[in-house]
């Protein structure tokens, strides 16, 4: 089962339509099926899904050479026979299109006019594809909303994504976001995605001399998913004990304009409303009034970076590296929030993170309360990149000289700051 699962993927990452369990008949020559045919069906409940409406987001895997996945997508679904034959395809098929971008975003996958790097056609790719699988009708029952899971988790990196366990050689498990705020501009990037694409499976020599392997997986920017425990399900494997665990960990996220930042501090609130996830969702936690993330397990208002931090920060150009200590916090025994830069006082409530009160600041949370549980030694933290600008002014251009300049400085300085930590040594 398993080497016929690999041919499987194997195939999808050639192009090849047909990503099917070994009972299913070809999805090229499976009869059509209701639905799952077009992206361009009536709007979607789905806030996401509905910006597929713009015909922008279909010109980035297009760009990208990762239009294949959704145009063959509709016939492999159709040729599925059972529920267990769907879950199998939509994890291998998830799969597939995760080693393309990363495979792509490194250069080994060739293909359309927009840079190796770009994060964005792997997001819109998989957003037309959940289309898909939303309009699809099987003729058997199945639970969709654990086959769009399965199908994140793998597009995702969450799954066929361990480390080798090659000894002598440091293991560093890092995540990145999709693109957010688009409702604004449609055509933003992530540095996080782009530099965690960028990563996945590559060796790499640290400034200490020692050799690491990375490892990494792209998060949704939707309070949804961090509810039902993504970054725990990310996170959770790299960290149990074994010869394939991680010896260091840090999420990455967009953060400020013109610096990297080093968070000291990890915050358990949530307090970033009115600004929505990209589902269109609010926490229900503001400044004034922050709320605890659902799902959380048992742990502190805030929680410290364990990351070299001085050896990461001496890492400068092309833009500063700092260690951010500030924090937002309710001092104990007040009920108004104080800001303070130098880090929380005994006992007090956490409002926001160096991060702030948004997915960033709580992936960075989520990540470090579950390493202080199982992996309390290891060295974790979180690293914010400057903001990605330079997009031309004509919408109509989806990528431009700035731009891609500004996203190939920021990713490449991600990768000397990790490259300083010597892997957590």
């Amino acid at each position: 089962m398993m080497l016929l699962r690999r041919a499987a993927l194997a195939s999808a990452l050639l192009g090849i339509t047909a990503v099917l369990p070994p009972t299913a008949a070809h999805a090229h020559t499976a009869p059509a099926c209701p639905g799952g045919t077009s992206a361009t069906a009536a709007p979607s409940a789905d806030p996401e899904q509905n910006r597929l409406a713009d015909p922008r987001s279909a010109a980035f895997p297009q760009r990208a050479g990762l239009d294949g996945f959704v145009r063959r997508f509709p016939a492999a679904l159709c040729g599925t026979r059972s529920a267990a034959e769907a879950e199998r395809l939509l994890k291998a098929w998830g799969e597939a299109l995760w080693h393309a971008s990363a495979d792509r975003a490194q250069g080994r996958r060739p293909g359309g006019d927009l840079p190796a790097g770009d994060d964005r056609p792997l997001y819109w790719a998989r957003l037309a594809m959940t289309v898909r699988l939303d309009r699809w009708q099987p003729q058997f029952p199945v639970d969709r909303a654990a086959l769009r899971a399965g199908f994140e988790d793998a597009s995702r990196g969450l799954t066929d994504n361990e480390f080798r366990g090659t000894p002598g050689v440091r293991r560093i498990f890092v995540s990145g976001f999709d693109p957010f705020g688009l409702d604004a501009e449609l055509r933003r990037a992530n540095p996080s995605g782009s530099a965690a694409l960028q990563l996945n499976g590559r060796r790499i020599t640290l400034t200490d001399g020692t050799v690491a392997e990375f490892r990494a997986v792209v998060l949704p920017v939707r309070y949804a998913d961090f509810n039902a425990g993504i970054v725990e399900r990310a996170y959770g494997p790299r960290l149990a004990a074994g010869p394939r665990s991680a010896d260091m960990i840090t999420s990455i996220s967009q953060g400020y304009p013109g610096i990297f930042t080093l968070e000291a501090w990890a915050g358990r609130a949530r307090s970033a409303d009115p600004y929505p996830d990209n589902a269109g969702a609010l926490s229900g936690g503001t400044y004034d009034r922050p709320v605890t993330a659902p799902g959380l397990g048992p742990g502190p208002e805030f929680l410290r970076t364990t990351l070299p931090t001085d050896a990461m920060t001496s890492v400068q150009t092309p833009y500063p590296v700092r260690l951010n200590t500030a924090v937002t916090e309710i001092p104990a025994g007040r009920d108004t929030p104080v800001d303070r830069a130098d880090g929380p006082t005994p006992g007090s409530r956490a409002v926001a993170g160096g991060g702030g009160g948004y997915l960033s600041n709580e992936v960075a949370y989520r990540s470090n309360r579950l390493r202080t549980e199982l992996r309390p030694g290891l060295p974790g933290g979180h690293l914010h990149t400057p903001v990605l600008t330079g997009l031309p002014s004509d919408p109509a251009q989806l990528t431009g000289a700035d731009f891609e300049r500004n996203e190939s400085a920021i990713t490449a300085q991600v990768l000397a700051v990790l490259r300083g930590s010597g892997g957590g040594r």
